[in-house]
């Protein structure tokens, strides 16, 4: 990978974003598709929307969410511990004694989840996931005084885990769901920047996806597009435990993820599979028999209808601290994207027969 796409990946990965919160990660984005794109704009809902060619013919957009799953400050208590709600959908098992950033207006303050040790649990309590309710982050304050004047309710809370390469050129972060979508779709404006293009071309950082598809709702309404195509990630089953006859057979390393189903234009699936064998690009499939809980849905029954697609990314232990992707896998879908939209003319027609 060149090193300065290395370098925004690594920027946006370690900007916080829970939904709701995306701004630190949102000026990553804007600051980077400013070099590549004809307009950056930012629509009240806070999604960033860059376009190159906005007269041209189809419009197609490229949406990946750049809200990560996290939790915010809701009380604190006397002793000055601080409670918390998830924001989004959060494993509980893997929050117990992580460090965590507390987001405030004055800056990052670092704290830990605790939990009573587990000489001090009783009898079935150790076999347990404890609610979050029962879970509380400390930060070092002696008291409720100190710590009100540290944290706020409402401050968003991240995992404190970075981003890092590993080998193979698998990477790890604390939420690749779904910022690699983020750094995949501002590629493809790169690579595109100084190519001639029929159609019009806008790239879109979503919000709010880990709650509801919001962003995606708003965005693909002021677009319009003819297309929308989403890119997320999708569970890897290449690990012990998965059960490949109900996930799907999905590893790192093998390809982006193409997709066949309710939620995906049967025109726009073919065209992608076709041109990932045309390119000679990699891909894995998946079958998905209703909504599929991507941006993708949102963007399909968006006004009177968009041919929709998606493109997954292989991703380990997903909404976790620890989430692995292949970098090989998102350079395969920046490529596979980059020459869809290419392909496009104003005589494309995504009827399905």
């Amino acid at each position: 990978m060149r090193r300065e796409s290395l370098k925004f990946l690594r920027e946006l990965l370690d900007a916080p974003s829970p939904s709701g919160f995306e701004g630190p990660a949102q000026r990553v984005v804007r600051e980077y598709l400013r070099r590549y794109a004809d307009e950056v704009r930012t629509d009240v809902h806070g999604n960033v929307i860059a376009v190159k060619n906005p007269e041209g013919k189809p419009r197609v957009m490229l949406a990946g969410h750049c809200d990560e799953v996290g939790f915010a400050v809701s009380h604190i208590s006397d002793e000055g511990f601080i409670h918390f709600q998830a924001i989004g959908g959060v494993d509980v098992a893997v929050v117990i004694g992580q460090k965590v950033i507390i987001h405030t207006k004055n800056g990052p303050v670092t704290g830990v989840v605790g939990r009573k040790a587990i000489h001090l649990l009783e009898g079935g309590e150790r076999d347990k996931v404890p609610k979050l309710h029962q879970l509380w982050i400390d930060i070092g304050a002696k008291d409720k005084k100190e710590a009100e004047g540290l944290v706020s309710l409402g401050d968003p809370i991240t995992f404190a885990t970075q981003f890092e390469l590993m080998r193979n050129e698998v990477a790890l972060a604390r939420h690749f769901d779904d910022k690699i979508g983020v750094f995949a779709v501002c590629e493809v404006m790169r690579l595109l920047s100084n190519k001639q293009l029929s159609a019009a071309l806008y790239v879109v950082s979503t919000v709010q996806e880990e709650i509801g598809l919001r962003g995606a709702r708003t965005s693909a309404f002021g677009i319009n597009p003819d297309v929308g195509i989403a890119v997320d990630v999708e569970h890897a089953t290449d690990h012990p435990g998965s059960d490949k006859k109900r996930e799907g057979d999905v590893k790192l390393g093998k390809g982006p993820v193409l997709y066949r189903g309710a939620n995906i234009n049967p025109v726009v699936g073919e065209m992608l599979i076709e041109i990932a064998k045309k390119k000679r690009i990699p891909y894995q499939f998946k079958v998905v028999t209703g909504g599929t809980g991507t941006d993708a849905n949102a963007i399909q029954i968006t006004r009177a209808g968009v041919a929709a697609g998606l493109v997954g990314i292989p991703n380990r232990y997903m909404h976790s601290p620890v989430e692995l992707v292949s970098l090989r896998d998102v350079e395969n879908a920046v490529k596979l994207l980059a020459a869809f939209v290419e392909s496009l003319t104003p005589d494309t027609s995504f009827i399905p027969e």
